[in-house]
């Protein structure tokens, strides 16, 4: 007895989850197709498959927008002058004179600094001499052969000749060892800190000071290889420097190197950027931004995406119905997604409800009021 009260009471407890889920079905005539339906006690939910008025499955549909993608490279990059130069000495010797104050602006050729000449001069002096005594012989070796004198041979006014030649190399060397003595500036610029004084004995190849020409600055930084496409010469570049917070100078890349970094998987990039009023120093740290911006592009919400053996896809709208395109992801950022498809702008692209669709499949938007959708108001 206990048995077949456990399995009425089941009965119930099936029947009633089954009224409460679906509804009570009611048998009506067949309709014109001569197929008898049902339909749904009203107090139920919708049957599975599609809502209430029956125009297809429920999904979210949203307009295909065109908007351009901007790319942006950032790096960490250091600067120096466009041109800079180390003063050093070519001979040693002892420093009688200086010009080396700091900060100072020095154009090419001044004079930097002057070690003791004396041993140069005097040196000049006797090649002069000689040159001034070969050349003497020669004058007075041609003037006998003229004459018709028969004892200065050709060979003799050769040998003259030569010894002539001889006096004036050295006394061009000479004149180079003196002055080799005269330490100029060999650039215009802003002269820096330097060690060196009246007094001290300088050998050969000592660095003396440095020059730096900061009308214009080149800063180097290094950028992803997947901004390769993106690079040519005169491309704009924004800088900025901690030294100057705020402030956003443009530079323009004046050269790259020819191959990738095997390392770090990078590109070497020199950018100038100009500095007629020289609040840019040299060694100044640089964040440096190259932006690119595509042309419009296909952009859909990421939840648009579906995937498949073949590939990523985009579910549309076209006459009511469900369709499927192949896509290529070009970018992506946020919750959004750029594409490579081939789909007017303004198409309905469905962004929800897309995995449970068959192509060809009717739908209605989950969004649209009952007029929109072409139901009639209650």
């Amino acid at each position: 007895m206990k048995k077949i009260l456990y399995v009425v009471a089941s009965l119930a407890i099936i029947a009633g989850a089954y009224v409460w889920s679906f509804g009570v079905p009611v048998a009506v005539s067949p309709g014109a197709d001569g197929v008898a339906a049902t339909e749904q006690v009203q107090g139920g939910p919708p049957r599975a498959g599609g809502p209430r008025g029956g125009g297809g499955t429920a999904v979210v549909l949203t307009a295909l927008d065109m908007q351009p993608f901007e790319d942006t490279f950032r790096a960490i990059g250091s600067s120096e002058a466009v041109q800079s130069a180390i003063v050093t000495a070519d001979v040693s010797g002892r420093i009688v004179e200086t010009n080396l104050t700091p900060n100072a602006q020095v154009t090419q050729g001044d004079v930097l600094v002057q070690l003791d000449a004396r041993a140069a001069t005097l040196s000049l002096e006797a090649a002069q001499s000689e040159l001034e005594q070969a050349t003497a012989t020669v004058e007075r070796y041609k003037s006998l052969q003229q004459s018709g004198s028969l004892t200065v041979t050709n060979v003799t006014l050769s040998d003259a000749q030569l010894a002539q030649r001889l006096a004036e190399a050295a006394v061009g060397q000479a004149e180079l060892a003196l002055e080799d003595l005269t330490i100029r500036a060999p650039i215009s610029g802003i002269i820096g800190l330097s060690d060196v004084n009246v007094g001290d004995y300088l050998t050969a190849n000592t660095p003396i000071a440095t020059i730096d020409n900061s009308s214009a600055l080149l800063v180097e930084f290094e950028l992803p290889e997947r901004s390769v496409s993106f690079l040519s010469l005169g491309r704009e570049v924004a800088l900025g420097t901690p030294s100057l917070t705020g402030r956003i100078f443009k530079g323009e890349i004046t050269s790259f190197d020819s191959r990738i970094d095997e390392v770090t998987r990078s590109v070497t990039v020199r950018a100038r950027v100009e500095n007629p009023d020289e609040v840019l120093w040299p060694g100044m740290t640089f964040t440096a931004r190259l932006s690119n911006l595509s042309d419009p592009l296909a952009v859909v919400p990421a939840t648009a995406i579906t995937w498949s053996r073949e590939g990523a896809s985009v579910w549309f709208e076209e006459e009511g119905k469900a369709q499927s395109i192949a896509v290529t992801i070009l970018h992506r950022r946020d919750e959004s997604v750029w594409l490579d498809a081939d789909l007017p702008a303004g198409t309905m692209v469905i962004t929800e409800g897309a995995h449970k669709l068959r192509a060809g499949a009717a739908i209605t938007d989950a969004n649209a009021t009952p007029q929109q959708s072409g139901q009639e108001p209650t």
